[in-house]
């Protein structure tokens, strides 16, 4: 069933400072990224500037508090490091887009579903951009993509697969984790996890369904995307 019950601006106060918008290039280790989102969340809750940073891992899994055990299926096959955020077991590695997001919605709206919906939104409005229908989900958190060239569901109903992953975590109304949009991820990765929990369906990538773009024009889109929802950026070093 499709959401679209929900207005998914989360437009900033008045007067409120533009979001600084960061790219780190190479694979970043996931406890680097941690440890800044550590700090720069400190700082945000004191009043400093939220924060988009962009990167890529190294190929590894990650248990968010809703993870059970039994959907990691191969333990050895990537580092597994428990995180914080809501949701379940997802992966993250070379050729998916991690978009860090740490906004304070005391600047914005104090609505965790209102924000959730936008990030949806911000994916659906990049996807659309390159002519690809983004779809979410009452039942599923994230992006899901029909593939009716596939065959149907045991229901009868058209596969899906799934092109974007959320994971969230809010602390003192400063939100961190985000999301991740598969480009050109190797997508065998994902087969040492039950993604999000969720078996009946698949997994894609924009290069999976036919459209072979760079990562730096996809940055492009999604910082267009994500000013329409959140507000002006400023470039970060």
């Amino acid at each position: 069933m499709l959401r679209t019950d929900l207005e998914f601006s989360m437009l900033p106060t008045a007067g409120s400072r533009p979001v600084r918008w960061r790219i780190s290039d190479g694979l970043v280790p996931y406890v680097e990224a941690v440890d800044i989102m550590e700090r720069e969340v400190a700082a945000i809750a004191d009043g400093g500037d939220e924060l988009v940073w962009l990167v890529e891992h190294p190929p590894l899994y990650t248990a968010g508090t809703s993870a059970n055990a039994k959907d990691l299926v191969q333990p050895d096959r990537f580092p597994v490091f428990a995180t914080g955020r809501g949701g379940e077991y997802t992966y993250h590695g070379p050729g998916q887009r991690v978009a860090y997001v740490m906004l304070d919605l005391k600047r914005r709206r104090q609505d965790v579903r209102a924000f959730v919906a936008a990030l949806e939104d911000v994916i659906i409005r990049t996807l659309d951009s390159m002519n690809i229908r983004g779809e979410r989900r009452e039942d599923r958190v994230g992006v899901w993509v029909r593939r009716p060239e596939k065959p149907p569901l045991p229901d009868g109903t058209v596969a899906e697969d799934k092109i974007a992953a959320l994971g969230i975590r809010l602390r003192k109304w400063v939100t961190f984790h985000g999301l991740s949009l598969n480009v050109e991820p190797d997508l065998d990765h994902f087969g040492g996890i039950v993604p999000c929990g969720i078996s009946t369906y698949g997994v894609t990538s924009l290069v999976d369904l036919g459209m072979p773009v760079m990562m730096t024009d996809v940055d492009i889109l999604l910082r267009e995307a994500f000013e329409s929802v959140f507000g002006e950026t400023v470039s970060d070093a």
